[in-house]
């Protein structure tokens, strides 16, 4: 999946680490630190040369309570920085929740604009849709910084947050913006207790499903305060550090971040790829007669918790169960089949025994090539693996012509690139035409 902001280019399968440069004398954890423009511009390349592909540039501190700064004011702080960096060939983000600023630093040469508010004022809507900028669309709760913290409240705050970063996504496409300019931000802690957050945090997998690039912005946050035990926002790296690591795991793919040295190492020596598995059944072991597919789900269930127990292996997440038609072989039952989404340490050929291992265990029989089967577990996608091995083909050769494999996959991963680069869609399917149970 590829963010387009202007003239760059971010492949979001791999993390992109976006430094932080607050240029306002009130922020939480830096404010003041960077008075001169000499001195901004310098911590900026010193965040570029630590790993830093994006300057995220801000005038004016968001944080609760937190007086706002008029436009003028703001334009003063941000402009010649953003001017001097883009002209440098950085990509430049502006901070900020005013129209006429992020105009102004667009025309400065600014390439992404990044709106707390989560594009609701019309008017960065028309920024937006008048440049070629990356957008970041940001959830906050409440409409104003000063008071988002005031008692927030939420039923179900990842869905909550999840419908509304899908509704803001689809308001700017439908204002002619397309899709690959789009970046997702849950808002941590803006508008959000610390248990809000940390559930928002946790379930991070959610956004995946909503097909655009997402972004992690956790960096000293109150919360890591609070549930670490760091009072200092300047001793809360290393936590912010793990946190970030944490969500890139389950799908983040832009890291907003004060550290930028640190959040490289952190992902350089821990993050692990991802692997996509599919899973089916059509003989189930134990089943009375009319509970025959509860009964192949129940093989399923089984293997999915044999699977919890692989070593350096985490399930980030997993889709529904479909029932499918048999595929070449067409004289057995049918099938129920799902994919599943993890992050493992386990190179592919480890990871492949292991799968066998379960199938073994829950009686898998091989007497009959695409025959009847208690249990089968296919590697179908290992990142930034691509291998023609007899004993292992990445990504799965037939994946792509196979309904119920596309359909489980396009599920948690819309518009996923496989390793080899090619998209996955509904074109090319042939076979096993599935249904959601």
């Amino acid at each position: 999946m590829i963010w387009k902001c202007s003239q760059y280019n971010f492949d979001a399968k791999m993390p992109i680490i976006m430094g932080i440069l607050n240029l306002t004398p009130d922020s939480f954890s830096d404010g003041g630190a960077y008075a001169s423009t000499e001195d901004a511009i310098a911590h900026a390349l010193a965040m570029v040369d630590e790993g830093a592909l994006i300057i995220d540039v801000g005038g004016e501190s968001t944080r609760p309570g937190a007086e706002p700064v008029t436009e003028a004011e703001e334009k003063e702080r941000v402009l010649e920085v953003v001017r001097s960096l883009a002209e440098k060939g950085i990509c430049v983000s502006i901070d900020t929740r005013h129209a006429a600023v992020a105009q102004a630093a667009v025309e400065a040469g600014a390439s992404i604009i990044n709106d707390v508010t989560g594009f609701r004022d019309q008017a960065m809507v028309e920024v937006a849709a008048n440049c070629d900028a990356g957008l970041v669309v940001m959830h906050m709760g409440g409409s104003d910084p000063r008071t988002m913290q005031d008692a927030p409240h939420y039923d179900d705050v990842v869905a909550e947050v999840r419908d509304f970063l899908k509704g803001q996504a689809e308001a700017l496409m439908a204002h002619g913006i397309d899709r690959t300019r789009i970046c997702l931000d849950p808002g941590p802690g803006f508008g959000k207790t610390t248990k809000q957050t940390i559930e928002l945090m946790r379930n991070f997998h959610e956004l995946n499903r909503l097909g655009f690039p997402t972004m992690v912005a956790v960096s000293r946050k109150s919360y890591i305060g609070d549930a670490y035990h760091i009072e200092d926002p300047k001793e809360r790296d290393a936590a912010s550090a793990a946190e970030a690591l944490m969500a890139c795991e389950l799908g983040a793919s832009v890291i907003r971040t004060h550290n930028v040295a640190l959040t490289a190492e952190a992902l350089k020596e821990n993050l692990r790829p991802y692997a996509l598995i599919g899973m089916g059944c059509n003989v189930a072991l134990v089943a009375d007669e009319g509970e025959e597919r509860e009964g192949k789900i129940a093989m399923l269930n089984k293997a999915i918790g044999d699977m919890c127990m692989l070593p350096d292996t985490q399930i980030i997440d997993i889709s529904s169960y479909y029932e499918s038609e048999p595929a070449y072989f067409e004289d057995q039952d049918l099938f129920v089949n799902a994919v599943v989404l993890m992050r493992t340490g386990l190179p592919p050929q480890e990871l492949l025994g292991y799968l066998q291992a379960i199938e073994n265990s829950l009686g898998r029989v091989r007497t009959q090539k695409n025959g009847p089967r208690t249990c089968d577990l296919d590697i179908l996608d290992y990142q930034g693996y691509v291998s023609d091995l007899e004993v292992l083909t990445l990504p799965h050769p037939l994946l792509l012509e196979r309904d119920f494999v596309v359909k489980p996959l396009l599920e948690l991963l819309p518009k996923h690139e496989l390793a080899n680069g090619e998209a996955v869609t509904e074109e090319q399917v042939r076979y096993g035409k599935a249904w959601k149970c």
